[in-house]
């Protein structure tokens, strides 16, 4: 199936694709493609003009040590995040979710930008970067905001950046030191997206007790979600597996995952309780 007619934009700045997205109110922004054509051939999505960032590329394709935050160009590349060695060093977790993204081809091409603004709850990137706590920074007519993570996910396939604006940068602060990440995934075959998945940010106290821990869960609802009743318990308990089994049963209180060809909802919710403990073992396993 070919996709429906549009028009198409290969703005040369950043200020003039922001312009044309707000002239033109059925577009959509062009990153590196690799969900958006997807649909379009499907005519799942069918928008009156693409906005192609191509140009401004080198404008947004970067990894910044800011001191107190790591800051990422909305148009890095998944290869770039698999890795970049500030990334690997800092934050593994976005590694760990890089790496399990399709093919190669598509890690060329994808972007960390695209993934986010495309909100499919069981995408690898979003789900990873909940458990950071990062700002996302988008730019628009009326300026620049930045947007809590908390904020940034509001449905399926749907963020709150608003039409005629652009995410240009995410900004992830530092964990303290001795801290660890990872992210695991159930998937069928290797790239597919997740059936369950499981980002953790693990950071010690004193004598060997978490002091916190934040824990984000994939394909279990119509966005990525933060398992808050693991989290809670965990603080202040001994980082132990006896205590990371404990948190990982309640893991998914909150969640409501979907019954489909790959897993049913009861399937989905006991695979909950196995990646988080998973996640949860690797994560204490780097610090």
């Amino acid at each position: 199936m070919n996709p429906k007619k549009f028009d198409y934009y290969a703005p040369a700045t950043l200020r003039e694709a922001i312009r044309i997205l707000h002239t033109n109110e059925d577009s959509k922004v062009l990153a590196g493609g690799q969900s958006l054509l997807a649909l379009m051939k499907l005519r799942l999505a069918a928008p009156a003009a693409l906005v192609d960032l191509t140009a401004v590329q080198d404008d947004l394709s970067y990894v910044r040590d800011e001191k107190k935050h790591l800051a990422i160009g909305a148009l890095t590349s998944h290869d770039t995040i698999e890795h970049d060695q500030k990334i690997g060093r800092s934050f593994p977790i976005l590694r760990d979710a890089a790496s399990k993204i399709g093919d190669q081809q598509v890690r060329n091409r994808g972007t960390i930008g695209g993934t986010c603004c495309h909100a499919d709850p069981a995408s690898d990137i979003p789900t990873a970067l909940l458990a950071l706590n990062p700002q996302f920074v988008v730019r628009g007519p009326r300026g620049e905001r930045r947007i809590p993570a908390s904020k940034f996910f509001v449905d399926t396939f749907t963020t709150s950046v608003a039409r005629d604006e652009i995410l240009i940068e995410i900004r992830i602060p530092y964990l303290p030191r001795g801290s660890g990440s990872a992210y695991v995934k159930h998937s069928r075959r290797e790239g597919d997206f997740a059936i369950v998945s499981a980002g953790v940010a693990l950071m010690p106290g004193q004598k060997g007790t978490c002091r916190e821990v934040r824990i984000s869960l994939g394909s279990v609802a119509a966005t990525p979600i933060r398992a808050r009743e693991a989290e809670d318990y965990l603080k202040g308990k001994k980082m132990v597996e006896r205590e990371f089994e404990k948190a990982a049963k309640s893991a998914n209180t909150g969640a409501d995952p979907p019954s489909d060809m790959h897993g049913s909802r009861e399937y989905r919710m006991d695979m909950i309780e196995v990646f988080t403990k998973r996640a949860l073992k690797l994560a204490m396993s780097r610090m």
